[in-house]
C-alpha cells in the first residue's frame, strides 16, 4: 500500500504532548472506557464542518457522546434497500444497541453544505448537480425543504434559516425509523434540534409547538 504515508510531524507532536499531559493525568479513566466498553446518554449528528466541536460545546469528555458527523448534519429517510448507509447504520447501533436516552441534531451557521444546496435549488451549481457528484445527491435530501425559504430575499437570512430547516428535515427523517419511533412514543428517546452560531457562540433549540429556535 505505497500510498499512505507516514503522519504529518505536527501531528505526531500533538500525539505526544497529548500522551503526556491528558492521557497521562487520566489513565484510570481511558483502561475503564476500554475494559467496560462505552455507556454514552445521547448521540449527536453533527456537520464535519471542521469549526463545530461538539465535545467543546458541551464540555464532554471522552465516553459520554456517541457522535456521527456528515455533510450538513442530514439523516437520510428509512431506507432498507440494501445500499450503503452509514448515517442510518450509526443511528440504528446508538439506539438499538447502545440505547442512548437522547438523540441531538446539531446544525450550525456558514455551512457550507447547505449552502451548495440553496446553489442548486437556484439552478447555480451545475457541478453539484451531476450524478456522480456524491455531495450535490447526499444534499437532495434537503431540497424539498427549500420552498419554505425560497421567497427570502436576503441571501445571509435564507441561508441561516436553510440551515435551521436542515434540523428539522433531519428530526423528521428520524422519525421514519421504526425503531426510534417506537423509542420515541415510549419515552426511552428524545430528539432534540439545536443550531450553533459560530461567530457568536449561540445556541438555539427547536420548539416544535411554536415552530421556531429558541436561543437556549
Amino acid at each position: 500500500m505505497e500510498f499512505a504515508k507516514p503522519l504529518p510531524s505536527y501531528l505526531v507532536t500533538r500525539y505526544h504532548g497529548w500522551k503526556a499531559t491528558s492521557y497521562a493525568e487520566n489513565q484510570g479513566w481511558y483502561r475503564r472506557l476500554a475494559t467496560e466498553g462505552q455507556r454514552p446518554r445521547a448521540m449527536v449528528i453533527s456537520c464535519c464542518d471542521s469549526r463545530v466541536h461538539v465535545t467543546s460545546i458541551f464540555g464532554a469528555d471522552q465516553g459520554e457522546f456517541f457522535i456521527h458527523r456528515n455533510i450538513a448534519n442530514l439523516v437520510p429517510p428509512y431506507a432498507p434497500d440494501g445500499d450503503y448507509h452509514g448515517t442510518s447504520a450509526t443511528v440504528e447501533y446508538a439506539v438499538t444497541v447502545l440505547k442512548v436516552s437522547h438523540l441531538i441534531v446539531l446544525g450550525h451557521s456558514q455551512c457550507g453544505g447547505v449552502q451548495g444546496c440553496i446553489d442548486m435549488c437556484k439552478g447555480h451549481a451545475p457541478t453539484l448537480e451531476a450524478k456522480d457528484s456524491f455531495v450535490g445527491r447526499w444534499m437532495d435530501i434537503l431540497k424539498p425543504k427549500f420552498d419554505l425559504v425560497a421567497e427570502i430575499e436576503d441571501d445571509d437570512h435564507q441561508a441561516r434559516q436553510f440551515e435551521r430547516q436542515a434540523v428539522v428535515a433531519s428530526l423528521e427523517n428520524l422519525m421514519t425509523f421504526p425503531f426510534i419511533s417506537e423509542a420515541v412514543k415510549g419515552d426511552s428517546l428524545s430528539l432534540h434540534g439545536l443550531w450553533t452560531d459560530i461567530g457568536e457562540g449561540g445556541l438555539e433549540c427547536y420548539d416544535p409547538k411554536a415552530g421556531l429556535f429558541q436561543k437556549v
